[in-house]
């Protein structure tokens, strides 16, 4: 197999796998809801534990992140069995991203996902799990003092992204590429979180958000 039918199986592989709307389809099959039309309508681990499914929220948690892991994973085990190594782990770092932004914009939801903070763990537990636990305890500290979610996972993202740079042995400028990226893409996904943070109405961790969207 040569690198560009490798490098387009990863990627494609990836993206089907980010695309998996975990959230959405979960809600559909045990509250017969579309989750898409409450709270936020995001279909995120967090707004699926705030409609009043906390089960399902932490379920959606694991398997989004389970999502983005497995893209690498799939990624490095195509590139050792067909030894493109050193590229493997570039293709690995690819595959990442586009499993990111599959959870982001879904061909089966016409493309209106989730913010791809849960599958950007994954993925990154994949690469850099080291610096990745790392930027998880900043997230728990932020969510402890300020009780914003949105907070934690965009400071989280961006800490991650330094780390990972800073601390990425490699020192390969296209993963290193990925890793701020995902980072921009993460922050970018939380720009209304943003305005309703400086406006200060952003809800706060446990607290239900029970508007629905029209």
């Amino acid at each position: 197999m040569n690198d560009t039918i490798l490098i387009v199986l990863s990627l494609g592989i990836a993206y089907l796998l980010g695309s998996i709307p975990f959230g959405y389809i979960l809600v559909r099959t045990f509250r017969h809801e579309d989750i898409r039309a409450t709270g936020s309508g995001n279909i995120g681990a967090t707004n699926v534990a705030r409609s009043g499914a906390k089960g399902l929220g932490v379920a959606t948690l694991v398997l989004d992140t389970l999502k983005g892991w497995l893209a690498v994973y799939i990624a490095q085990r195509l590139a050792l069995h067909y030894g493109a190594f050193p590229k493997g782990y570039d293709i690995a770092a690819l595959a990442g991203l586009v499993a990111v932004l599959g959870h982001m914009f879904p061909v089966w939801l016409g493309f209106r996902g989730g913010k791809g903070v849960a599958t950007a763990l994954g993925v990154f537990l994949a690469l850099m799990p080291g610096v990745t636990l790392v930027a998880v305890l900043v997230f728990a500290v932020v969510v402890a003092f300020t009780k914003y979610v949105s907070l934690a996972s965009i400071v989280g993202a961006a800490v991650l992204a330094i780390l990972a740079v800073l601390f990425d042995g490699r020192h390969r400028l296209i993963v290193d590429l990925v890793y701020i990226a995902i980072a921009l893409l993460v922050i970018w996904k939380h720009s209304g979180n943003i305005a309703r943070l400086r406006a200060g109405t952003e809800p706060k961790f446990g607290q239900k958000n029970a508007a629905t969207l029209p």
